[in-house]
């Protein structure tokens, strides 16, 4: 037994129940990409969905992006792997070189490389990954010294001092340099991460 149900100008097939049979739908309530395995019996306009929001659920009163404390996790792996990949690029270039230059082959020409490849790989792991956490750590700390305020200072003052204080052992020119080293390369990514709001600001190409 089947009933008739008009909705607009068109005239809808249903069954006992009063709902229209999938094939007797509008098109509009399924006619979005995504929303075609939703059951053909919801009445409702897909467009009242949103899909922009984003996928996690931040707690209350907290900010909706990552702090300096969660990013310091990727930050230090993240050097931990870039310099184990530049230290063994560099090393297996070395050992090319120096095994070529020695005459070895074989088996005593793999070794070679592979000890390279660890010994540099790994000095510059280290090397990186020690400079990514002192720079989460110092970033972390002048975050709370100053009230839990997140700016570009942060990130300018961070670098500063991890410069300082990774070459504070070698001597005072030594640590100014490495002062200076972190200075510019702050500077760099602040102006390169704030290059729309400068190209407004002043009407200039970044």
């Amino acid at each position: 037994m089947f009933l008739l149900q008009r909705t607009g100008d068109r005239t809808l097939k249903s069954g006992t129940s009063g709902h229209p049979t999938p094939h007797e739908l509008p098109n509009n309530l399924t006619s979005k990409p995504g929303l075609s395995q939703l059951s053909p019996y919801l009445n409702f306009d897909p467009s009242y969905l949103q899909t922009t929001q984003p996928e996690f659920i931040a707690l209350e009163g907290q900010p909706q992006r990552r702090g300096r404390f969660e990013l310091a996790f990727s930050q230090i792996g993240g050097s931990c792997l870039l310099g184990a990949g530049l230290g063994g690029g560099h090393g297996l270039y070395r050992g090319l070189m120096e095994t070529a230059a020695s005459g070895h082959t074989g088996k005593i020409r793999r070794t070679q490389l592979l000890n390279y490849i660890m010994k540099r790989g790994s000095a510059s792991a280290n090397t990186l990954g020690v400079v990514a956490f002192m720079y989460s750590g110092l970033g972390w700390l002048i975050y709370h010294f100053r009230g839990n305020q997140e700016d570009h200072v942060n990130t300018v003052s961070a670098a500063t001092l991890t410069g300082l204080l990774y070459k504070s052992t070698a001597g005072v020119k030594k640590c100014a340099a490495g002062g200076l080293v972190g200075l510019g390369l702050s500077l760099a990514f602040v102006a390169f991460s704030s290059r729309d709001k400068l190209r407004d600001q002043y009407g200039r190409n970044f």
